[in-house]
């Protein structure tokens, strides 16, 4: 006979189940309907359909508590028959992609009202968020895969609002045949890990992956062929051009991109790294790519005139640290990483205008003996504080240096002329990095367990240690030495991201303008353009 309990679990996950569900049927109604009273309800039923996903994810979340806690609430048991996989990453991410999808539909009402793309933005804004929880929410790795294609291909609907734009398109069309690149490298690691366990249900290949181990060939190319994938759908370097150019999207569109779908390959390997023993050639392809991009990118946001461009450039950087953390097996980090930077980057451009004026400061000389001392003080507090409780980093001396780097950049950035209140300020905040880490590590831990045993390769330990060298060596440099020729020299390459971008970028461009113009005219001889969008 089922229990209060089971009864009440049962009905907060078929909710849970329902909702995108919902959300696509009424993406097809928005694009079936031409009435535009309709069409304004849409609008208002999506709304309340996100802020109902927010609480319904709440519930999950608080029974997911419950579990923990002795109560058996057999979530796992009632969520296998529909599909879902109700755990702590599931609902974090839910809860995240609930509420920045609500923040930028109640943006894009006002942003796009009276605009001719208004009536068609609303069905594949929905298509796409539902496609993302969809991959969130299942437990099985079919699912996951088709709906990881799903996301791409309503979101390039989304890049294609404004057909009038050549240039749109054109980007548009890189960042599809980009995508499809990436498709076909998840759908193949899907198959090596059935292949190895037998089995498409994560639950199980989870179980499997205790009992038998997660070490053969199938499964280090599959760990291959995720990297590729996760390293595709965050824009790493050299695959990076794309993202740079799209930027002519609506700014909804933007947000919608940086901080949410760039995000899934994060997700992707949150979700799957228990199926792998340890680290694999996949965490070293996101070690290299993941650090070199965030070293780049970093230097490269640093030389942007245009404060859309410095936020592409920055995500792109946040999603090498990202990567490079998961490489590390740092997995909780990643997940705060994760959450953090699609709350950040989602205010920062849906508030672009605002930024320009907040960001408005101005860095004259070098730092002060004050700046130096105080910088000096709030990192070693840092590390007397990660020294003492090494388990905030997962006992990984590479992560304690990362976070140690960053107080001490914090401090270090402040602007010259700043009050000595100002300062003071910024060095408690500094300084309250580290405990504040320490709490939200506790609180996501439990999101992310199974990670207690993975160790570095040496060689990657090394590889990891000398990126984190660079990038603190080039930083010291920038601003104690940013008067030295050859660093000065280094302006326009690093605005452009060394050129990186450019064997894959002439490639895509090519097929891009083949494919726009359906093969039937001979595509013309096109000089390559740049990031900042001028031609070379």
């Amino acid at each position: 006979m089922p229990t209060i309990t089971s009864v009440f679990s049962t009905s907060a996950l078929a909710t849970w189940l329902a909702l995108p569900i919902l959300l696509l049927a009424l993406a097809g109604f928005a694009n079936w309907t031409r009435s535009k009273t309709k069409i304004d309800h849409c609008w208002r039923l999506a709304e309340f359909l996100l802020q109902t996903l927010i609480v319904v994810t709440g519930v999950v979340g608080f029974l997911l508590l419950l579990k923990s806690a002795g109560l058996d609430t057999r979530l796992p048991e009632l969520g296998a028959p529909l599909g879902l996989y109700p755990d702590g990453l599931s609902v974090w991410m839910a809860l995240m992609v609930s509420f920045v999808s609500w923040v930028i539909l109640r943006y894009s009402r006002d942003y796009l009202r009276g605009d001719a793309a208004f009536p068609v933005f609303l069905p594949w804004f929905l298509t796409t968020v539902a496609s993302v929880l969809v991959l969130v929410f299942t437990n099985h790795l079919l699912v996951l895969a088709f709906a990881w294609i799903g996301v791409s291909l309503a979101l390039h609907q989304l890049l294609t609002l404004y057909p009038e734009r050549s240039e749109a398109r054109l980007a548009a069309a890189q960042k599809f045949i980009t995508s499809r690149l990436g498709d076909l490298a998840i759908i193949g690691a899907v198959v090596f890990i059935w292949r190895h366990y037998g089995s498409f249900h994560i639950p199980e290949i989870y179980a499997l992956a205790r009992e038998i181990g997660g070490s053969s060939p199938e499964l280090t190319t599959a760990s291959v062929l995720l990297a590729v994938a996760a390293v595709l759908k965050c824009a790493q370097i050299p695959f990076h051009g794309w993202l740079i150019r799209v930027m002519e999207a609506p700014t909804p569109v933007s947000a919608l991109l940086h901080a949410g779908v760039i995000n899934l390959g994060g997700f992707l390997w949150l979700r799957l790294f228990p199926v792998f023993e340890g680290f694999t050639a996949g965490h070293l392809l996101l070690l290299v790519a993941g650090g070199v991009t965030a070293i780049v990118a970093v230097f490269a946001m640093m030389t942007q005139s245009s404060v859309k461009h410095a936020l592409v450039w920055s995500t792109n950087a946040q999603m090498g640290f990202m990567l490079f953390e998961i490489a590390l097996g740092a997995y909780t980090l990643a997940l705060l990483h994760l959450l953090a930077h699609s709350l950040y980057k989602a205010h920062s451009l849906l508030a672009s205008g605002r930024t320009v004026k907040a960001t408005a400061v101005y860095f004259s000389g070098r730092p002060g003996a004050s700046q130096l001392v105080l910088a000096g003080v709030a990192s070693g507090l840092a590390a007397a504080t990660l020294w003492m409780l090494p388990e905030l980093v997962e006992g990984k001396a590479i992560l304690a240096a990362l976070l140690v780097l960053a107080v001490a950049a914090s401090v270090l950035g402040v602007p010259s002329g700043s009050t000595a209140r100002a300062r003071i300020l910024v060095v408690a905040m500094a300084i309250s990095l580290v405990p504040l880490y320490g709490l939200l590590h506790l609180v996501l831990g439990p999101a992310v367990t199974g990670a207690d045993t993975f160790m570095l390769w040496p060689a990657a330990n090394v590889v990891a240690w000398v990126m984190l060298g660079l990038l603190a060596g080039m930083s010291l440099l920038v601003l104690f030495r940013p008067d030295w020729a050859w660093l000065q020299r280094l302006n326009l390459p690093l605005s452009q991201g060394l050129y990186l971008d450019q064997p894959f970028e002439r490639v895509t461009r090519r097929w891009a303008r083949q494919w726009l113009q359906g093969g039937t005219e001979k595509t013309k001889k096109a000089r390559y353009v740049l990031s900042s969008g001028e031609p070379s």
